[in-house]
């Protein structure tokens, strides 16, 4: 993948309105902090461990075929693919579903189906997304959450997992950036946990690439909540290609 920059992303003068310290003065209530901690727990019902995102195709081409290997390529992962992707949708779409703005909402999840690199990558936020909201169907909503649960599973050619994951957060009452930290933080112990198998490594080593990205997430988290939406990307070809493969690949563990 390639080497990651130093220097800040540039900003953005449209949809500003999540880019505040909007949790800064008030404390987390503890139902809205309970609800990310679920949302965050690899024992969430929508099937995120049974995907590598491309890891497992790097360990198969020697790319990340040790514990240093692995930790570089995924705080690479983070800064290059999901900070500049996912974590930057989520920003917006957390901030559509709070104006309610439905054309918004389709049009971002217009863009996360048509910028997947591969048949795998698709499938996999679309089954995410999709399961994510028969979870939330399962929670109690005033009248409002229920108007939003059904426009987001109208969606198509399905829900995307970051536009799911922006209203579950949302609906918890959480604010943008403390809804990013989770969003990373859930893919990082997914990830770590696909290293675990694939590499393979042992449990402290797969803390040691927990703790690496659990420090390196609030800047990619700062990093995707400046970002407009001409800079939002998801250019990552390494990945694309080792997808790709990955999708014939003989023998494996994971889905994607």
């Amino acid at each position: 993948m390639a080497t990651r920059r130093a220097h800040p992303a540039p900003r953005s003068t449209r949809h500003r309105e999540h880019r505040r310290p909007d949790s800064a003065s008030t404390r987390l209530p503890a139902p809205s902090l309970l609800q990310l901690i679920w949302l965050a727990s690899p024992a969430l019902p929508v099937g995120g461990f049974s995907y590598s995102e491309v890891l497992e195709a790097a360990v198969e081409a020697g790319l990340a075929a040790t514990e240093s290997d692995a930790r570089a390529w995924l705080l690479d992962q983070l800064h290059l693919g999901l900070a500049r992707g996912d974590l930057a949708l989520v920003a917006r779409a957390h901030g559509a579903w709070r104006r309610g703005d439905l054309d918004y909402i389709v049009e971002l999840n217009a863009w996360v189906a048509t910028t997947r690199e591969s048949h795998e990558l698709r499938q996999q936020t679309e089954q995410m997304g999709r399961s994510l909201v028969e979870w939330m169907k399962n929670r109690p909503a005033d009248a409002r959450h229920v108007d939003q649960l059904n426009a987001l599973a109208a969606l198509r050619p399905a829900p995307t997992w970051p536009v799911a994951f922006a209203l579950a957060a949302f609906q918890a009452g959480a604010p943008c950036r403390e809804s990013l930290l989770c969003c990373a933080f859930g893919w990082a112990e997914n990830l770590m946990q696909a290293a675990l198998k694939s590499v393979p490594l042992g449990q402290a080593a797969g803390q040691r690439i927990l703790s690496a990205l659990a420090a390196e997430i609030p800047d990619a988290v700062d990093a995707a909540m400046r970002l407009g939406n001409a800079e939002r990307q998801v250019c990552t070809p390494m990945l694309a290609i080792l997808s790709a493969q990955h999708e014939t690949q003989y023998s494996r563990l994971f889905r994607s």
